[in-house]
């Protein structure tokens, strides 16, 4: 359990909050593409607490600003796209991207006063369906060569959802291996060729044991970790036989990151963004290492959950997340339908706007939170310090950040940890634009 201070330390990210600090030193999601449509790609952007702007000019360039004119104070949600840049309706200021103010027409011709003011601005870079941008101070750091970074778009498919509590709370599901064997358990195993592009719906590779199977079969996995250059690596290790050990890794990158196996092509890397203290989006980008990404069809399958433009789930609290006694004695663990993403959003809601940590009581099985919160808090105090907290990156070193590998597989009781990279590593090479992973750089086993 974590104090008081502890706990509003690795939760509170407003402007000037040491956890605020800490993840405006790296690339963050602030809309989806397809949020921005061409006939008028701006729209209002709540982001750490602070209200802004997103926006492209006609050059393509995105911009990440001050939501309010600096003249006046109007609010620039309603402004013209218009002469390179953003102009206000009020007295026709015209801002760029940077958040330079190009012109004043009321002012007498030949006045500087344009130059003397500056909207407040972020840089902003569009990847594979997601414009990021960089809140923090000096230079924006590089992007690292993570899988979702660099494979090709007609691999990739990008989504996001919202989520009604902070954003730790969310995080630290994703690196919780051991509750899928309930939260997500199903009575019966669905068809995998019915369920493309969902987690846990898949047959591992070896032997055809439907993942869903496997989960509810063997529901105390040995829970291990390795720290690495990029955060956590995370083995769920649930032994089938005296022979067969099945291995399913995940991975966590700092600060708010998890990369997740989904299928034995695909993969999920998803952010956990905090809208405010109390209110998160997760942004997903899932990657194909072998075959186009079908957009289309994930795209019609997440729109029968979610509402647009909101991003909100259909099944939420206000109708109970779909819960029904029948089902739950019957079909699934919850009571809330086959979608893990109700699953996932009842958990980590009803642990409240913030989950109070000094009431909680953690086990053998919760070793890799206590390993995040450990190094989230050393992160922190990092960034107080003025020291590069875990994964800063720079163009020295963003070649070593690759990967990071998550997958299923089964390996041999005796030698899983060799067998499961060589699985890694034969996938890769399958793959037409995958590069080699880096594996080798775990620090520390536990």
């Amino acid at each position: 359990m974590l104090s008081n201070e502890q706990n509003e330390l690795v939760t509170l990210t407003g402007a000037g909050t040491p956890g605020g600090q800490l993840l405006r030193q790296y690339w963050q999601p602030a809309a989806l593409v397809e949020e921005l449509p061409d006939a008028r790609p701006l729209i209002p952007v709540r982001l750490m607490g602070e209200d802004l702007l997103l926006f492209r000019d006609q050059e393509g360039n995105y911009g990440l600003t001050g939501r309010h004119c600096l003249h006046r104070g109007a609010d620039l949600t309603f402004g013209r796209l218009e002469d390179g840049g953003l102009r206000c309706p009020f007295h026709g200021w015209l801002y760029d991207v940077n958040g330079a103010c190009l012109q004043q027409p009321a002012e007498p011709a030949g006045s500087n006063f344009h130059t003397k003011v500056h909207l407040k601005s972020y840089p902003c870079r569009e990847i594979n369906g997601v414009v990021f941008a960089y809140m923090g101070g000096g230079e924006a750091p590089a992007i690292p060569e993570f899988d979702c970074f660099v494979a090709p778009n007609s691999h990739t498919f990008a989504f996001k959802g919202y989520v009604d509590c902070n954003w730790l709370q969310i995080m630290e599901v994703g690196i919780d291996p051991s509750h899928a064997s309930f939260l997500h358990r199903f009575f019966e195993d669905p068809d995998p060729n019915e369920n493309y592009g969902r987690q846990f719906q898949f047959q591992t590779e070896e032997d055809g044991i439907p993942i869903t199977k496997l989960m509810r079969d063997f529901d105390c996995p040995e829970i291990e970790y390795e720290e690495t250059e990029y955060g956590l690596r995370i083995f769920a290790l649930r032994r089938l036989n005296d022979n067969q050990m099945h291995v399913r890794v995940t991975n966590m990158f700092y600060p708010n990151v998890a990369v997740i196996p989904m299928s034995n092509d695909m993969m999920l890397t998803q952010w956990h963004v905090p809208i405010s203290d109390t209110q998160s989006w997760w942004y997903a980008i899932f990657t194909s290492f072998e075959g186009e990404v079908d957009k289309e069809h994930m795209r019609r399958d997440r729109l029968q959950l979610y509402t647009v433009p909101d991003y909100k789930p259909r099944t939420n609290k206000s109708n109970n997340y779909g819960f029904d006694a029948e089902e739950q004695k019957s079909s699934t663990y919850t009571g809330m339908g086959t979608d893990i993403n109700v699953h996932d959003q009842w958990a980590v809601e009803s642990l409240g706007p913030i989950q109070d940590r000094t009431a909680e009581h953690l086990g053998t099985a919760d070793k890799a939170i206590i390993a995040n919160r450990r190094i989230l808090m050393k992160a922190i105090e990092d960034v107080r310090a003025g020291r590069d907290p875990i994964m800063t990156v720079n163009q020295g070193n963003a070649a070593d950040f690759r990967g990071p590998v998550s997958i299923d597989t089964v390996a041999s009781v005796e030698n899983w940890r060799v067998e499961w990279k060589n699985v890694a590593v034969e996938r890769r090479k399958r793959s037409d634009w995958a590069p080699a992973p880096n594996i080798e750089n775990g620090t520390a086993s536990k």
